[in-house]
């Protein structure tokens, strides 16, 4: 399964140190260009700037080509990383702000988020929902309390 993932749910992911999941639910995780810039801006935490001096041999960074004229009120990694998960025939893209899922959806791309990857990593027993949860809000992540009780729901049953 290949994955392309914008720069939220990368970072959220190595924020709460569960960026090991990763690979163990996806085959391939690839990001764009745009991505790993933002990943990689002065202002980015430490805990990002040491992941990406170790470079995991599973996260390639690839160059999104023909951007849509429409995705240019996204962010460039919103953007590119919807390029790039057309371009590569990805099996979803991770993205959590809702005009890039949007945008991704309306290209009939699948789409899941930070929750969705803890969601899935959980149904499978690498990760304690709960737990990650709690990490989570921690950072600065964001999300409305009704979609965090419906996967909390669905994560109990």
């Amino acid at each position: 399964m290949i994955v392309v993932s914008d720069t939220s749910p990368l970072n959220y992911l190595v924020l709460i140190d569960l960026q090991h999941i990763l690979p163990r639910l996806f085959e391939r995780i690839l990001i764009p260009e745009a991505v790993r810039q933002e990943l990689q801006s002065t202002a980015a935490p430490d805990a990002i700037k040491r992941f990406l001096e170790a470079e995991p041999a599973w996260l390639e960074t690839r160059l999104a080509s023909e951007i849509d004229p429409k995705l240019l009120q996204l962010d460039p990694g919103e953007r590119e990383a919807i390029a790039l998960a057309l371009a590569a025939s990805a099996d979803v893209v991770l993205l959590d702000e809702r005009k890039g899922r949007q945008a991704a959806r309306e290209r009939r791309l699948a789409v899941s988020g930070t929750l969705g990857v803890l969601d899935l990593a959980a149904r499978r027993g690498l990760v304690s929902f709960s737990e990650a949860l709690l990490r989570l809000e921690r950072t600065t992540f964001r999300a409305s309390p009704r979609l965090i009780s419906r996967i909390r729901e669905k994560s109990s049953e």
